[in-house]
């Protein structure tokens, strides 16, 4: 157990929490969220005890292994895949080379005997013997094939060290895990793997991530960073937004009956409850949510962005034809006769690991790039607005502000139009008024944002439009897709977006292209057949 006592942190004025009181157990997955800067992965630091709190403390049970994600990618370069993974369990490695020193001694004594019997019995209760071929198990599971087991680590590529380093932190069965941005860089068969281990996984999880549908699959609870306190729901991320908007609209309306308030709560964790699925953590989240009372729910003082995606005009029947699209990018051919057909109200998810190629292909559709050969037709009805994956030329002039950046894309040029615009994008009052140079990431993609939505296109472009989002700002745009009427052509990381906009999929494989009418789900289903 890991028990946090009125904990509080400063950097210097700024508060970023104080009288945090919380008690993670084992069995449970806790998602840990916030908006960028509230302070997750500082939140995480004081548990593992890399940054000691001002006041408080945190107190984890004797005898309870921790292990945590590391980030350093080059640290162990000089080791084997298979000794960078045991290294998770330091304490285990430690014995493995020292016995290795003793058995190697020409003047073997008794008293080495002795200490090698007392290292043998403390190897076996740690299941030392079995290491190697656990190590071995979770790098396959990620995707490391035995033939990279015993290269050295700088032989790896950037990917294949971040699988081994996630196999480190996982290795051994530490009682705590702690793990920041576990999914980044991961395929869709290592996040199936990892979901997987970590729903058996019977010790503490504790994780921060952007992944929805990472959170939503393995969480048990939610642990919201949120305006200088920290608090625990029960839930998935799903259902920890969902009761805060719940709780929202019934304290907006008072004067509703007490019972049809309890009504209403009762129906939505039934909903929620019975779509608990088949693993042991979903039913023990299942059990505990039909434990809730109305009390239990809480709004959340969250802020969230507004998207509202309005196209001016209807598009005809005419949106989009492509012919034998090719196109080659330093010297390899990223596109290669691409076909297809837009069709009105289709939502086309671009999936698969080929990012160049949809890169590519977006940019020759928005008019950014020419294509080698073949060609494409938009329809005369149609207006198109493109989110590039790469932002940055859009932000060249940094002497401007944020107001007068957006004013250059609308045709009204009033203070108070394009600041509506912006305050949707949280940008109000002196906020609106930054200058493009001290912007974060994710606040150059707030920009972009509220830029397309002054567009009113009737075909959305969206290379990548999470990266570097918060979750509130990824749910925002979750839901202004939902709503939007008109066509999207779109590349997401975020598998939870793929799922609930896309109702089409296209795939482009070196040796063909898999063009469905289905969701992303039911394609998984389909290509795991």
């Amino acid at each position: 157990m890991i028990t946090v006592n009125n904990v509080g942190l400063r950097y210097g004025e700024r508060k970023l929490f104080e009288d945090v009181n919380l008690k993670f157990t084992p069995g449970n997955c806790y998602g840990v969220i916030g908006a960028n800067g509230a302070g997750k992965s500082t939140f995480l630091k004081i548990l593992s005890g890399e940054i000691e709190p001002d006041t408080g403390e945190v107190v984890i049970s004797r005898g309870i292994r921790m292990s945590i994600l590391k980030q350093d990618h080059y640290q162990y370069d000089k080791c084997t895949v298979l000794d960078a993974v045991i290294m998770g369990n330091q304490r285990l490695y430690e014995i493995m080379l020292e016995k290795e020193e003793l058995y190697s001694k020409a003047d073997f004594s008794d008293e080495d005997g002795m200490k090698v019997a007392d290292l043998e019995d403390e190897f076996g209760k740690m299941n030392g013997w079995e290491a190697e071929s656990e190590a071995s198990t979770i790098l396959q599971g990620l995707g490391i094939g035995t033939n990279l087991h015993g290269n050295v680590m700088y032989e790896l590529q950037g990917v294949e060290k971040v699988k081994v380093l996630l196999a480190q932190a996982i290795f051994g069965k530490p009682g705590i895990l702690i793990l920041d941005e576990p999914t980044n860089h991961l395929d869709l068969q290592a996040i199936t793997w990892l979901e997987e281990f970590l729903i058996d996984f019977e010790g503490i999880v504790i994780v921060v991530t952007h992944d929805r549908k990472f959170v939503n699959n393995i969480c048990t609870h939610i642990t919201d960073v949120d305006y200088g306190s920290i608090k625990l729901f029960v839930g998935n991320y799903d259902f920890w937004y969902e009761s805060s908007q719940l709780a929202l609209q019934m304290a907006r309306d008072q004067n509703k009956k007490k019972e049809e308030k309890a009504k209403q709560l009762q129906d939505f964790i039934a909903r929620f409850s019975a779509n608990a699925s088949k693993s042991k953590q979903a039913t023990s989240r299942k059990k505990m949510l039909e434990k809730i009372s109305l009390d239990d729910i809480q709004p959340s003082n969250r802020k969230y962005p507004y998207v509202e995606f309005k196209p001016e005009r209807e598009v005809g029947n005419d949106i989009l034809t492509v012919v034998d699209l090719s196109k080659t990018i330093d010297g390899e051919k990223v596109l290669d006769k691409v076909n297809f057909t837009v069709y009105k109200g289709d939502k086309i998810a671009f999936v698969g690991p080929n990012e160049a190629a949809y890169t590519a292909l977006l940019k020759i559709l928005s008019g950014e790039l020419e294509p080698d050969s073949g060609h494409y037709k938009w329809g005369i009805t149609v207006t198109n607005a493109y989110f590039p994956k790469d932002s940055s030329p859009y932000f060249d002039d940094q002497e401007l502000n944020i107001v007068d950046w957006l004013r250059q894309y609308s045709n009204d040029k009033a203070d108070s139009y394009v600041r509506g615009f912006l305050g949707k994008m949280l940008f109000s009052g002196e906020e609106a008024l930054k200058p493009l140079k001290v912007l974060s990431g994710g606040e150059r993609v707030r920009c972009m944002l509220a830029k397309i939505m002054l567009c009113h296109a009737n075909v959305l472009l969206l290379d990548q439009p999470t990266n570097h989002l918060d979750l509130e700002a990824i749910t925002a745009l979750n839901n202004g897709l939902r709503d939007y009427s008109s066509n999207v052509l779109f590349t997401s990381h975020d598998r939870q977006l793929v799922q609930t906009i896309a109702n089409r999929i296209i795939e482009l494989t070196p040796t063909n292209m898999v063009d469905v009418s289905v969701t992303y789900d039911e394609y998984l289903e389909s290509i795991a057949i």
